[in-house]
Parts: structure tokens; C-alpha cells; sequence
């Protein structure tokens, strides 16, 4: 595991350390919660979670002359939806002091 990413097996196994639950329940659980919010979303419904943050949906605007960064192919662009994540109070006062790292960094 990188300095600068967890995964989900890494919260469930740091969950199972903390709480003496089964690890099989743990995995249920975490399994469960990911997909009722993934469900909140697709009924463009937003997930507030107190102190952490908000998932919500936001729609774009689609564009007719778009281009492909791989390709550099021009394709079109439909309206669609992408899913937002705005972080609550607590959670920007708590990352407010980071210093000298970058997303995905693994100094």
C-alpha cells in the first residue's frame, strides 16, 4: 500500500483491528453502506454525512466539439450527470495544515 492511497480492503482490515467485530461482517457492512449511497445517487438524491461531507449528482452541459485526450479524436458530448463530493466543515478544518503533499504522492 502506497503513503498516499487506502483502499476499501484497507478500512475494512483497519476496522476489524479497531472494533474485535468479524471481519466477514465488517466487509458486509462497508459493502452495504458504499452501495446505499451509491443508490441515493443514481435517484439523484444527495448523501450528507455530518462532519464528513456531501455526495451529490450535478449535471453538465453536453458540447458538440469535445475532443478525446488520448486520441485527440473531436467527438460530441451529450448532457449527463457526474457525482460531486464537497467536503464538510470538520473535515476541511482537519486537512486545513497539510503540507507538502499532493494527491497520490508517495513521499
Amino acid at each position: 500500500m502506497s503513503a498516499g492511497k487506502k483502499t476499501k480492503s484497507d478500512l475494512v482490515d483497519q476496522i476489524y483491528e479497531k472494533s474485535g467485530q468479524e471481519l466477514k461482517n465488517i466487509r458486509v457492512v462497508v459493502d452495504l453502506f458504499i452501495e446505499e449511497i451509491k443508490n441515493a445517487l443514481e435517484n439523484n438524491q444527495s448523501v450528507e454525512l455530518r462532519g464528513f461531507g456531501t455526495f451529490e449528482t450535478r449535471s453538465r452541459k453536453g458540447r458538440k466539439k469535445a475532443r478525446n485526450p488520448k486520441t485527440g479524436e473531436i467527438v460530441s458530448v451529450d448532457d449527463h450527470s457526474v457525482v460531486a463530493f464537497r467536503a464538510g466543515k470538520d473535515l476541511k478544518a482537519s486537512v486545513w495544515n497539510i503540507k507538502g503533499t499532493t494527491p497520490g504522492s508517495t513521499e
